[in-house]
C-alpha cells in the first residue's frame, strides 16, 4: 500500500483587500472525495499542513447548498469525520518527496493565504514536478503553484496547462470584487496557462504528471485521473 500525501492549508481565514477575514480553510468535498477514492484503491493518506497544525475546514463547504442538498451534505460530514489523518497532520516542512507515491493539494480559500507564499510547499511542489509522480491541485489550490519558483525566478508551472478556480466562478460567489488578487489572473501573470470550463462544472485537465481541477465537482474526476496514472 502506497502513501498519498495531503498538502492542506494551516489557516482559518482569507484576508480580503479592506483588511477584513473571512472564514475559511479547506473545502470539505474537494479533500473527502479524493480521499474516499484513494483509500478504496488500497492507499494511505498523510496529511501536512505548515508547521503541522490541525486543519480547519470551511464551514460553508457543509451546508446543503453547496452539496445538492441535506443527503449530500450528510454524506460529506461523513466522510470528514472519516478522516482521522487530519487530527494528526505532520509539518510541511518536515515531508519527503520519496515516502509518497502521488501528492494532492485540495482547495478552499485557505491556500489563497498561506500556501501561496510558502517556501516549504513550493519546494514540494518544485520537486513533486520535477519527480515526474503523479501531482494533483484542486479548485484554489493551484495559489500554491505561485510559490513554486525556481532558482532563476522563473515559476515551475509556467508553460503547463491546468485548471483552477475561476475569475467568473470568484465573481458569481460574491468574493471576486473584494479580493485582493483572483487566482486565475495571478496564474496567468506567472506564465502559467490556466484553461476555463464553464463555471461549477467539471473541468480536469491533464499535463503531463500534473492533474488538475477546476472547482469542488472536479474533484471526483481529480481522483479518478491520480488513480490512473499510480497504476498505469
Amino acid at each position: 500500500m502506497s502513501k498519498i500525501l495531503f498538502v492542506m492549508t494551516g489557516v482559518d481565514h482569507w484576508t480580503l483587500a479592506d483588511g477584513t477575514r473571512h472564514p475559511t480553510g479547506f473545502w470539505a468535498e474537494e479533500a473527502v472525495a479524493p480521499y474516499r477514492a484513494f483509500r478504496a484503491a488500497g492507499h494511505e493518506i498523510v496529511v501536512a499542513t505548515p508547521g503541522g497544525v490541525v486543519p480547519t475546514v470551511d464551514r460553508g463547504s457543509l451546508a446543503p447548498d453547496v452539496n445538492g442538498g441535506r443527503e449530500g451534505a450528510d454524506e460529506i460530514a461523513d466522510g470528514l469525520a472519516a478522516m482521522t489523518e487530519l487530527e494528526h497532520p505532520i509539518a510541511l516542512e518536515d515531508v519527503d518527496l520519496a515516502d509518497y507515491a502521488a501528492v494532492f493539494y485540495p482547495g478552499g480559500h485557505g491556500p489563497m493565504e498561506d500556501l501561496a507564499v510558502d517556501a516549504a510547499s513550493g519546494r514540494l511542489l518544485v520537486d513533486a514536478l520535477d519527480s515526474g509522480k503523479p501531482l494533483a491541485v484542486v479548485c484554489h489550490g493551484p495559489a500554491a503553484l505561485l510559490a513554486a519558483v525556481r532558482a532563476d525566478g522563473s515559476n515551475a508551472f509556467a508553460g503547463y496547462e491546468v485548471a483552477a478556480f475561476t475569475n467568473a466562478e470568484e465573481t458569481q460567489a460574491g468574493l471576486g470584487g473584494r479580493a485582493k488578487w483572483l487566482l486565475e489572473s495571478r496564474l496567468v501573470e506567472a506564465g502559467v496557462k490556466v484553461r476555463v470550463g464553464e463555471p461549477w462544472a467539471p473541468n480536469v485537465v491533464v499535463d503531463r504528471n500534473l492533474v488538475t481541477g477546476q472547482n469542488p465537482s472536479s474533484s471526483a474526476p481529480l481522483a479518478t485521473e491520480v488513480l490512473r496514472k499510480l497504476t498505469a
